[in-house]
């Protein structure tokens, strides 16, 4: 009769037929007994990522701004009972460039501007302040009260007036071209508010909404003149595209309103296309003639 067949242990002593693990050898659970976190973690995680990379783009990037008010109609839209713009602004553009005539800027308004263009019916309730102050990060609540837009109309340097014979604001005794202008039903450019010449300081713009007779900008802010200029420091950054509502999808346009009357005339602007096509001719023609001599000198 055959002796039964003994396994033999290893030199642990432990026997082969005993598997084991390291999670199990160290008295620890196996892979497989791991659980995965729940959904609802995972979202919270997921949210708060994505909350914190929201507060850092707009900080330092890019912000979405409610148009609260009528001033900058109708180039963007703002006023009670309507969908009010939201607008995209580019915060780091005049960390490379400066700001120029035309342009429509966010900034904060400085001491001397005391009349809002709007009132944010912001609570008294902390946690509900708080809830407002985030949800206008994303352009979902009105911004702070301090925060305006406006048109850049004139910069450091320049004298601006108003007006000329056809009712147009004036820059360096040069009428400006304002295509964006916008005349609120039983107004005209005769309702035009007359002011004196204002030099604009260094470092300093003179800022107007296009709703022409329905904006509180530099003509009447701190009572007009040097008191309604805004220091280039508080300008928060350039509005570059309507976002919201879907219908309203398009750019922000930059019509340089002294293009036409400081800008060289037309026939000058010419010259630079004309000398760069004066120029190709020559080249192109003993580029020809090079080629040519090549091929010949690399035929048998």
């Amino acid at each position: 009769m055959a002796d039964p067949v003994h396994r033999s242990a290893d030199e642990d002593g432990q026997d082969p037929a005993v598997e084991s693990t390291p999670d199990s050898a160290a008295g620890g659970r196996s892979k497989k007994d791991k659980k995965k976190p729940p959904l609802w973690r995972e979202l919270l995680v997921l949210g708060a990522t994505a909350l914190v990379l929201t507060i850092l783009i707009q900080t330092f990037l890019a912000r979405v701004y409610v148009i609260p008010s009528q001033s900058m109609e109708e180039t963007l839209h703002g006023c009670p009972g309507c969908n009010n713009d939201r607008v995209l602004v580019d915060k780091l553009v005049y960390d490379f460039t400066d700001i120029e005539p035309g342009e429509v800027v966010v900034f904060r308004g400085p001491e001397t501007w005391g009349n809002n263009d709007f009132t944010s019916n912001r609570s008294d309730n902390p946690i509900v302040a708080g809830i407002q102050s985030v949800a206008s990060l994303v352009g979902l609540a009105p911004p702070d009260e301090r925060d305006f837009v406006k048109r850049v109309i004139a910069v450091g340097g320049q004298t601006v007036e108003c007006c000329d014979e056809q009712h147009r604001v004036k820059v360096d005794g040069k009428p400006l071209d304002e295509p964006y202008i916008y005349w609120q039903p039983g107004t005209s450019p005769e309702n035009h508010d007359p002011f004196e010449p204002v030099k604009v300081p260094e470092g300093h713009l003179w800022v107007m909404g296009d709703n022409r007779t329905n904006s509180t900008d530099s003509r009447k802010q701190g009572g007009g003149g040097l008191a309604g200029t805004v220091p280039e420091e508080n300008v928060i950054g350039k509005a570059r595209v309507i976002v919201l509502p879907p219908s309203r999808w398009q750019g922000i346009g930059d019509h340089n309103p002294q293009a036409v009357a400081l800008g060289a005339p037309a026939w000058q602007g010419a010259i630079p296309a004309g000398a760069g096509l004066a120029a190709a001719w020559p080249l192109v023609f003993f580029g020809r003639k090079v080629r040519r001599r090549l091929t010949r000198a690399s035929q048998p």
